[in-house]
């Protein structure tokens, strides 16, 4: 080897750890930045005339790895949609309360349930009886709440629905303009490499909402398909479609046209939907199943424990002063049957002060003119006996026999058996991903003890080929000393 040949060579070799010291230092730089995956540079023999002349760079290279990081974002869908439907639930369950504790609905009904015992112990005793009316106006408003608690939820679903679409279109559309920019960089270039970075984490956002799968192409960029085949990229972004609603309450449906679903040029995607597109998974899915059927079954439930209560003290054989088929303590404010009667129940106004009715009603009937014995306590024991009373139900997914308390820990009980197996679900679903991810990072994450190993080494090479380039130096020095 001549001595030029051995400069040219060492002053390649220069030019290369650098560039190798510039990728190491990017990738510890970026060792916590999510969706970074690591940098290694791609070097090769430069061979001038049949003879080696140093090395040079190819370019630079990810460590990514396709396969798993598409395997990985599919179980994140499915991730997604567990997280959001157990905390939902929780949540319900929380404001519900349960038999437990004694807390929430169950508690407030119990405490009207021992307030009427004691009036009926003692019918002449005023403070007994406003106990009764505090206690029965409690249980309406909690009824109330509860209702208004589940139209908000429905409500808050909708518009992060409509959030996540704007979401979601605003991620394909990047993807869109990632693919352009690729076209036109050098796709071995640190460009390209921090563009499908960024494509990579804009992948990430759809998959929380849907499942999806890339198509690569050979320009570099890729087409996005849902896992049920619909494209929602096919060279330029399309877009999904939906329409939030203005107006909530129980008569709002997907089936009656009142609520808005999903769709993709002109292709239905809601989930749950019979259209094939239907998506399966991610937090669409679990805002759709919510808003559309874990919601309304809830309502539906909270509404037959209402028309239970207003059915038992509706009884004509309590209250031989009541008309007929007249309502009783409790009453549907409108009377029109819809769906949302929790949201209607109310006191009957004939004896509730506030609304110009008699108190002293509750121990004489509800059609009664004039205050009667103060130690008639009749209907009071009816209302109790009704109250607890076992009777048949099938209503709504309820099927049994109760009492009032009965059927309200049974629906907490239900609720509470929804919120465990919610939970069950996040924790399988956590783990398996929990597993993909970490062997996803192994695979193109960053190890930055590995880095500082590999920068010792560089520097190691730094230092021989600049000795080398100092020998020739000196070698030329003692020539023309010569």
């Amino acid at each position: 080897m001549t001595i030029s040949s051995a400069i040219q060579t060492a002053q390649s070799g220069l030019k290369i750890t650098s560039l190798k010291a510039d990728v190491v230092a990017t990738n510890v730089a970026n060792s916590t930045t999510a969706g970074y995956v690591r940098r290694s540079l791609v070097v090769s023999e430069n061979i001038l005339g049949g003879v080696t002349a140093g090395v040079r760079s190819e370019g630079v290279a990810r460590a990514g790895n396709e396969a798993l990081s598409a395997e990985r974002r599919l179980i994140g869908s499915d991730l997604s949609q567990a997280d959001l439907l157990a905390s939902t639930w929780n949540t319900i369950s929380t404001r519900l309360g349960n038999t437990a504790s004694g807390s929430g609905l169950f508690r407030i009904f119990s405490n009207f349930e021992s307030a009427l015992s004691n009036l009926a112990v003692s019918p002449e005793s005023g403070s007994d009886m406003s106990a009764v009316l505090q206690a029965a106006n409690s249980l309406v408003q909690e009824f109330n709440s509860l209702s208004d608690f589940v139209t908000s939820l429905r409500s808050d679903a909708d518009q992060e629905i409509a959030n996540g679409v704007d979401t979601v279109n605003s991620a394909l559309k990047g993807i869109e303009e990632i693919n352009a920019k690729l076209a036109k960089v050098d796709r071995t270039g640190s460009q390209a490499a921090a563009l499908i970075d960024e494509r990579g984490r804009l992948l990430d956002q759809i998959s929380e909402y849907m499942p999806i799968q890339t198509v690569q192409r050979q320009s570099g960029a890729i087409d996005i398909v849902t896992t049920e085949g619909v494209y929602l990229l096919q060279s330029t972004a399309k877009l999904i479609e939906f329409t939030p609603s203005t107006v909530f309450g129980p008569e709002q449906t997907l089936a009656s046209g009142g609520l808005s679903g999903l769709s993709v040029g002109g292709i239905t995607i809601t989930p749950g939907s019979s259209s094939f597109g239907a998506v399966s998974s991610g937090t669409f899915s679990a805002l759709f199943t919510l808003r559309d059927t874990d919601l309304p079954a809830f309502s539906d439930q909270l509404d037959t424990l209402a028309g239970d209560l207003i059915a038992r003290l509706s009884d004509d054989s309590i209250d031989p002063t009541k008309t007929p088929g007249e309502q009783g303590l409790f009453v549907d404010s409108d009377s029109s049957g819809d769906p949302g009667l929790a949201g209607r129940l109310a006191l009957n106004a004939a004896i509730d002060p506030s609304q110009g009715g008699e108190m002293w009603r509750l121990r004489d009937g509800i059609g009664a003119t004039s205050e009667g014995p103060s130690g008639n306590a009749t209907i009071l024991q009816n209302m109790q006996d009704s109250i607890t009373s076992v009777r048949p139900i099938n209503s709504s997914g309820i099927q049994g026999s109760y009492s009032s308390s009965e059927l309200l820990a049974q629906f907490a009980s239900t609720t509470g058996q929804k919120r465990i197996s919610h939970e069950a679900i996040l924790s399988s679903a956590s783990s398996q991903y929990t597993v993909m991810a970490e062997a996803e990072l192994t695979e193109t994450g960053v190890d930055v003890d590995q880095q500082m190993q590999d920068l010792l080494l560089i520097e190691q090479a730094y230092a021989a080929n600049a000795r080398v380039i100092e020998i020739a130096s000196n070698m030329i020095d003692r020539l023309m000393e010569i």
